[in-house]
Order: structure tokens, then C-alpha cells, then sequence
């Protein structure tokens, strides 16, 4: 596609050498025992299972289980207890001094949220890294990829840039590794990715003192490749993985999950989803697993059933259709890594390449203009390839384009006027208008939404709303943040000015608290300052 190296040999790659992972999943490595744990929910979470650490060699664990569990009172629990560690959650139960500034709380839990290479453990699911990095905290204690670029904000606020610098070259070490960045740092996360943000990740590590962003164009590249795999094969009308070729011979991308499974780490939750569905189970899996990709796990967005339409969340999510849907969000951050090899290539002498991304980034443009731009209502809205239709009401990612600069000034002021009317609350920018059960519907409000949403609006000149959702975010998580003396994954928005606020539930796990994106985010906005909005 290019003429950029991207060779996982390079200079780069041997700098950063660390032990080479067995990529074996825990359902591919434990078989049966891994079954039978999840399906008899020895933990109660799924997630601590596929996370524990080995005890003894993993083959000698499952070879001691098939000799043994046919006997007469053999306890599937203890078996586990001895040959199994559970690992921690981070941050679990620290809470600040009473009265300490909520800047000074978030300073004091980068040290526990940080992770070092030197502690994986052997034989794990975990990932090995050339670098430290920070988790989420909670019951995520790996690195998570979109996650990352927002904690990372947070590093270049609060003087650790060389933290930040680290994780840059361990997302470069992903690339280089396994040829896209997974999901989260988990063999059982490989099948997938999220939200591509390698990009913004460089230019942020270039404008913090560190390596320039065109060091990391072979990554840049590659990880494009990635997410293009198979385009110049298709026919107009076909898919393959994570591109569709539209009828008009545009080519624009899906959410995808390589295996048809359910996920290890929500093992009983997928098999239990796919029981109430019309479809193929594997078809089922493969759709929640896309939507895992997606960082929207899960969302009305996805979902044909509307809120209160299904008996239960279950039969609810059971519609999901994610490999449907060209989502707004997932072209605009791709049209941005487009832009930025093109660029890249071009400050570096790479003429051919620059030319090629170009016209990619220029297509793509066109493709969202066509497909994305729902012109009727003034908005992009999410297009179900499979149907030819746009898929409504606006919900926040409409809020990217204007985030990667894809969007004219006519569809940004156009945008924000949806932003401003639809999904501004009291309590920040709601995450879809559509109330339900699953976390990422209102009544929920994420860090990540909020700056993506308030750094667009600035982009084009909407300075009012932007400050508008930042202090009324702020004024959220400082509010939890006095009572509670924590910072959670996600808040639940007032509905009302003078309302409580409070930490957001829905989903398929309680909610986290730590938290790496609401830190990141929040440290930068508190480090830029915030004038008062009581409007």
C-alpha cells in the first residue's frame, strides 16, 4: 500500500523487545476446565477466571483436572483455589484525605494505577510489555487501548510525560507484534481491536517532549492495514472483516471480532444472550464481540429492539447487529489516521505514500458525505450497510467528525445544534438519547464523549457549548468526587440542575471506580481551568 518499512524487525521493534507471549487464549488453553468453571460460575464475575494467574504449568493444570474430576467428591472450586490466583483490582479501596483537592486525588493514583513489566505473571492471559503503563483501574488491570489516549491527557498535565512517552512505544511494540493493537492487553482480546487513536496517541507524545510523531509512521501504517484487510479483493455490495464495499464502490468501515465465540471474559453472559436470539448463535457472539470493539459495549446504537420493547435486557441484546453498521465514529477516527500518514509521509520525503493516503482520507470524506451525513436532519447518523438506511436518533459520536476535523463548517454547526438541543443534560453531554438498561444509553455520561464533543466544538468555533459541557462534566465528577471521595468509569447524568449526581449502572458489571479516562480527562480540563457555567 505504501513504500513506509513496516517490518516488526526494525529498529524500533529490537529496542523494545520483551518476551514473546503465548497467545493461547484461556478457553483455547484450559478447554473443558474452562467451560466448566464458567458455566458453573466459580467466580462471579467471568472476568477473574480468564485474568487468574497459573499456579503450576498450564498443561499440567488441565491434565490434572481430567484425571481427577470424574472422583467421587471432587470440588471444582478448591481445584481451582489451589491451582489459581486471582489477580487484584486496582484502586479498589483507596479513597482520598477528607478535603483534598480532587487534582491532588487523581495525582496520587497514577502510582496505583501504573503497572510494570516486570510484574506479568508467567502463563497468564496477560500480555507482555516492553514498558510500564496504566490500567483503568477496578477489575481492569491491563491496558486498554482507546482508554488509553484519554489517561494519557492526564499525563501531560500532571508532569509524567515520560509515562506517557512509554505507553506510546508499548502501542508502537503492539503493532509491531501482533499487527494492530488489541482491545486491551489479554491474549483473549486479540480477536479485536478498539476506536483506532494511535494516531492522536503520537502527535500527543510529540507535542509532550517525546518522539516525533513520523518515528511511528511504520506503525501508523500498518495498523491502517489493518483495518483495510481485504479491501482491494472486494466487490461492490461484499464485506470482508472490517471494511464494506458500498453499492457506488465506496469503501468505509464496521466494527469486527475475527472469532465467533463468546467472549471469554463475559463467557456466561454471551451464551446466555444468545439463547433468546432468532439467530445462528455464532452470528450472535460475533455481534457482541464487534460491539466490544466498538468501546460501546453496549448500546442501544447497536441493538434492533428499542428500550422497553423487549421483555429484558437479554432478549433486548439479543438484536444486536453490530457488523451491520458503518459507525460515524470509527470512519471519522480512521479519516484522521488517513490525514495524518499523509502528512506524516510527506514532512518525511515519502511522496508515494503521502499521495495514497490522501486520496484515501479523500474518499473516505466523500463515502461519510454520501452514507454518514444524514442531510434531513442536519446530523451524521450510523448507516446499516445491509438495509441502506441511516440509523437514528443522533447520539454522541455525530460529535467525531467535528473531533477529527472529517466535518465542514456547515455539518459542524449543524452538528452542534443537535449536540445543544438533544444531548446536552444537566450533568454533561448524554451518551444517546435513547433510555435502557445498558451502560452506554442515557442516563450515562463518559469522559471519553465529553472531550471528543468539547474538542470538536472548539475546532469549529463553538466556544459557548463547548465550555457549556465541560463545567457541567466537571461539576458532575467533582460533585461524586465530595461525597464519594473517588473518580468511577462513568456518571450517571443529572436530569434536573439542582439534582445529586451520582456514579452510572446499567451493563454487565457493577461499576468501576479508579478510573483512567475520567483522571485523564479531568486533570487536563483542570489543568487548562474552567470558568463557571450556571446556564
Amino acid at each position: 500500500m505504501s513504500g513506509i518499512h513496516t517490518d516488526p524487525s526494525s529498529r524500533r521493534a529490537k529496542a523494545d523487545a520483551s518476551p514473546a507471549a503465548d497467545t493461547q487464549t484461556p478457553a483455547d488453553r484450559y478447554q473443558e476446565l474452562f467451560v466448566e468453571v464458567q458455566r458453573t460460575s466459580v467466580f462471579e464475575d467471568s472476568k477473574t477466571f480468564v485474568d487468574c494467574a497459573p499456579l503450576d504449568a498450564p498443561d499440567e493444570i488441565l491434565a490434572a483436572y481430567r484425571a481427577a474430576r470424574h472422583a467421587r467428591g471432587f470440588d471444582l472450586k478448591a481445584f481451582v483455589a489451589t491451582h489459581f490466583e486471582p489477580q487484584h483490582h486496582a484502586a479498589k479501596h483507596f479513597r482520598s484525605e477528607p478535603g483534598q483537592p480532587l487534582g491532588q486525588h487523581i495525582e496520587q493514583l497514577w502510582d496505583l494505577l501504573t503497572r510494570h513489566p516486570a510484574h506479568h505473571p508467567r502463563h497468564g492471559s496477560l500480555l507482555q510489555l516492553p514498558h510500564p503503563y496504566v490500567v483503568p483501574g477496578g477489575r481492569f488491570v491491563e491496558m486498554y487501548y482507546w482508554d488509553s489516549y484519554f489517561t494519557m491527557l492526564g499525563l501531560t498535565a500532571t508532569s509524567r510525560q515520560s509515562l506517557l512517552h512509554a505507553m506510546t512505544d508499548n502501542f508502537a511494540y503492539l503493532i509491531d507484534t501482533y499487527g494492530h493493537v488489541p482491545n486491551g492487553t489479554r491474549t483473549y482480546y486479540l480477536s479485536r481491536s478498539q476506536p483506532p487513536v494511535f494516531a492522536l496517541m503520537t502527535e500527543l507524545c510529540e507535542s509532550s517532549q517525546g518522539q516525533g510523531a513520523s518515528r511511528y509512521l511504520p506503525q501508523l501504517v500498518r495498523e491502517h492495514t489493518f483495518w483495510m484487510d481485504g479491501f482491494s479483493r472486494l466487490e461492490r455490495g461484499q464485506a470482508h472483516r472490517r471494511v464494506v464495499a458500498l453499492p457506488d464502490g465506496s469503501l468505509l468501515n464496521r466494527y469486527w471480532d475475527d472469532r465467533d465465540s463468546p467472549r471469554e471474559e463475559s463467557w456466561r453472559e454471551d451464551v446466555a444472550t444468545a439463547a433468546h436470539a432468532a439467530r445462528p448463535a455464532p452470528q450472535v457472539y460475533r455481534d457482541l464481540r464487534a460491539a466490544a470493539e466498538s468501546g460501546w459495549d453496549f448500546s442501544s446504537r447497536w441493538l434492533d429492539a428499542s428500550p422497553g420493547a423487549a421483555a429484558d435486557r437479554t432478549a433486548a441484546l439479543s438484536t444486536i447487529r453490530t457488523t451491520s453498521i458503518l459507525p460515524v465514529d470509527l470512519n471519522a477516527l480512521l479519516h484522521r489516521l488517513e490525514s495524518t500518514i499523509a502528512r506524516l509521509a510527506s514532512t518525511t520525503r515519502h511522496a508515494r505514500t503521502a499521495e495514497v493516503f490522501a486520496s484515501h482520507a479523500r474518499r473516505r470524506r466523500l463515502a461519510m458525505d454520501k452514507y454518514l451525513w444524514h442531510a434531513p436532519s442536519g446530523t451524521y447518523l450510523d448507516y446499516d450497510w445491509e438495509r441502506a438506511e441511516s440509523r437514528g436518533p443522533v447520539n454522541a459520536a455525530a460529535a467525531a467528525p467535528l473531533f477529527t476535523g472529517t466535518a465542514s463548517q456547515a455539518q459542524a454547526d449543524a452538528v452542534a445544534t443537535h449536540l445543544g438541543e438533544r444531548l446536552l443534560a444537566p450533568g454533561g453531554l448524554s451518551t444517546t438519547v435513547m433510555a435502557s438498561d445498558e451502560q452506554w444509553d442515557r442516563p450515562n455520561g463518559w469522559a471519553p464523549l465529553q472531550w471528543m464533543a468539547v474538542q470538536g466544538l472548539q475546532r469549529y468555533g463553538h466556544e459557548a457549548l463547548a465550555r457549556r459541557i465541560r463545567t457541567r462534566w466537571l461539576r458532575t465528577v467533582g460533585d461524586v468526587y465530595q461525597r464519594e471521595g473517588k473518580l468511577v468509569e462513568k456518571y450517571a447524568l443529572r436530569t434536573a440542575v439542582h439534582a445529586s449526581a451520582q456514579g452510572g449502572g446499567g451493563g454487565e458489571y457493577p461499576l468501576q471506580d479508579g478510573f483512567g479516562w475520567t483522571n485523564g480527562v479531568v486533570a487536563q480540563w483542570l489543568g487548562a481551568g474552567s470558568a463557571d457555567d450556571h446556564s
